[in-house]
């Protein structure tokens, strides 16, 4: 009879993201992901037989589910102004108010090896085409409603940046608290346009 694990998967995951949103993925060392769950080297190794990669791996499947659940209102409430309220808000908690790193950010320095770079991307992609649509769909032109989803990213990652370095957050929960105002449009919704 095969020996349950010492901790569930589900918090075995939280705390091998929060490792790699510290550190990155060069930074992080095994010695590190056993020293944050409490397993030997060998146990994380059974669980992830192709090492720090495969944990990477989970980590960002973790991120982009989370992610999934942030962006939700704001994909799915037909109210945009209200749907992008309450992401703002879940992406307040999922960054701590501003106090945790951005692990897409920490996940693609130096040495991170392609097929995490690329799935950070396609996390970040997601979440940008998602602050778009709902900006279109509050009004904006598509191109508007790009520049406004990509401002609105950069203001967040910026902020994020800021806080890590001056232990500020102010910034962060001035940006989240204007995320609606980013990314939908003063006045009633412009007419689509055709074409």
């Amino acid at each position: 009879m095969a020996r349950p694990p010492s901790i569930d998967d589900d918090l075995l995951i939280d705390l091998i993201v929060s490792v790699f949103r510290e550190k990155g993925f060069d930074g992080t060392a095994i010695g590190d992901l056993s020293a944050a769950s409490g397993l030997q080297r060998a146990s994380l190794y059974h669980r992830f037989p192709r090492g720090k990669e495969q944990m990477a791996e989970a980590a960002l499947d973790a991120v982009g589910k989370r992610f999934g659940w942030i962006l939700e209102p704001m994909r799915e409430d037909p109210t945009v102004t209200r749907g992008v309220t309450e992401t703002a808000r879940r992406l307040g908690e999922f960054y701590g108010a501003g106090s945790l790193s951005c692990v897409l950010d920490t996940m693609t320095l130096a040495g991170a090896p392609p097929g995490i770079r690329d799935h950070a991307r396609s996390l970040a992609t997601a979440w940008i085409d998602a602050m778009t649509d709902a900006s279109r769909r509050a009004g904006r032109r598509p191109d508007a409603a790009v520049r406004a989803a990509e401002d609105a990213f950069v203001r967040i990652e910026g902020a994020l940046v800021l806080g890590r370095v001056t232990g500020n957050t102010g910034a962060f929960h001035e940006t989240v608290a204007l995320l609606p105002a980013l990314l939908v449009p003063e006045g009633p919704p412009a007419p689509a346009v055709s074409g």
